[in-house]
C-alpha cells in the first residue's frame, strides 16, 4: 500500500465483465490528452466472483487507482460494498462512479446526469415537457426515470411488455410515474411531449416496432438510449413525423464527466471532436 497518492501518476479503470467493447477508455483518454494531464485509464476484466476483491483491493490501495467506473454486472455489488453512496445511487441501488476520498471509497450513479445532459445539450428546454412516456422497465430505465422525476416532469407514464416490472419501478420513484402495458402505447403518445425509448429495440440492427409519433403534439421531443446505430429505427420514424430529435450517444460521453472530474480533478467538455472520435470507433468495429 502506498503512503501518498500525491507521488504517483493516477490512474483510474472501468470494470465489467466483458469489458472489451467499452468505449470509456477512448472518451477518458482524448480528455487526458487534451487538458494534458498525466494519468491513465484503462478497462479491467473482474468475474462477479472477484469483484469483492477488486473492491477490497481498490479500499486499501492496493490497486493503486484513484477511482473508476463499474459497468454490467457489477453496479448493484458497488453500491452495496462502497463506504458512502450518494442519495442518487442509494435510490437506484446501483452505482457506476467510484472514487477514493479522505480512506473512503464513495459512490455515485451518473446515468440520469449523462442523460439529461444530453437532453440538456441536444434540445435546450426539454425539460419544460408536461406527459413523458418511457419505453422498457429494464436496469437502465431507472436512472432515466429518477431524472426525469428529479427535473419535474409532471406525468411519467412507464410501458413495459410485463406491467408488474413496470409497477415496480412506480413504486420505487413515486406518485407522478404511472405503469402501462405495450397495447397502451398508441393512446399514450396522443397526450405526450417526451418520448423515451430505454429497451434495446432497434439496436444493432435490430427490428423495431413502428410507434404513431405523428399523433404526438407538435414541437415533442423523441430520444433514444440506443446509439448503435446512431439514427435508430424509433428516431427515424420520429423524424418522418416532423418531430424533433436527441441521439443516445451524447449520454454516454456526458456521464462520464463527473468522474474524470473526481479523479484527474478537472472538468472537461463534451466536443463535437470527442463526439466524431468515438463514432468513429463504432463504425470501424460495425
Amino acid at each position: 500500500m502506498r503512503d501518498s497518492r500525491e507521488t504517483i501518476t493516477p490512474r483510474a479503470f472501468v470494470a465489467g465483465y466483458p469489458i472489451k467493447h467499452s468505449r470509456s477508455p477512448i472518451i477518458h483518454g482524448y480528455w487526458l490528452k487534451q487538458l494534458a494531464i498525466q494519468g491513465s485509464y484503462e478497462k479491467v476484466a473482474v468475474t462477479p466472483e472477484d469483484f469483492p476483491a477488486f473492491i477490497l483491493n481498490l479500499k486499501n490501495g492496493d490497486a493503486e487507482y484513484v477511482g473508476g467506473n463499474i459497468t454490467i454486472p457489477h453496479k448493484e455489488a458497488a453500491s452495496r460494498l462502497a463506504d458512502q453512496v450518494d442519495p442518487l445511487a442509494e435510490e437506484l441501488g446501483a452505482a457506476n462512479t467510484l472514487w477514493l476520498a479522505e480512506g473512503q471509497l464513495l459512490a455515485t450513479n451518473t446515468d440520469g446526469i449523462g442523460f439529461a445532459s444530453n437532453l440538456d445539450a441536444g434540445c435546450p428546454g426539454w425539460d419544460k415537457a408536461e406527459v413523458a412516456v418511457v419505453l422498457g422497465a429494464g436496469g437502465a430505465s431507472r436512472a432515466i426515470l429518477q431524472s426525469l422525476r428529479d427535473r419535474g416532469l409532471g406525468t411519467i407514464h412507464v410501458v413495459n411488455r410485463t406491467v408488474a416490472r413496470a409497477q415496480e419501478l412506480v413504486d420505487r420513484f413515486g406518485p407522478r410515474l404511472q405503469a402501462h402495458p405495450m397495447a397502451a402505447l398508441p393512446e399514450l403518445l396522443q397526450d405526450a411531449t417526451l418520448f423515451v425509448n430505454t429497451t434495446s429495440l432497434g439496436m444493432d440492427g435490430s427490428e423495431a416496432p413502428d410507434l404513431p409519433f405523428e399523433s404526438m403534439r407538435t414541437g415533442s421531443l423523441v430520444t433514444d438510449i440506443v446509439y448503435v446505430p446512431l439514427k435508430t429505427p424509433f428516431l427515424l420514424q420520429a423524424e418522418a413525423a416532423g418531430l424533433s430529435t436527441v441521439d443516445g450517444l451524447g449520454m454516454l460521453l456526458h456521464q462520464a464527466v463527473l468522474g474524470f472530474e473526481k479523479w484527474f480533478g478537472e472538468r472537461p467538455e463534451v466536443t463535437e471532436q470527442l463526439r466524431r472520435l468515438v463514432l468513429a470507433d463504432i463504425e470501424a468495429s460495425s
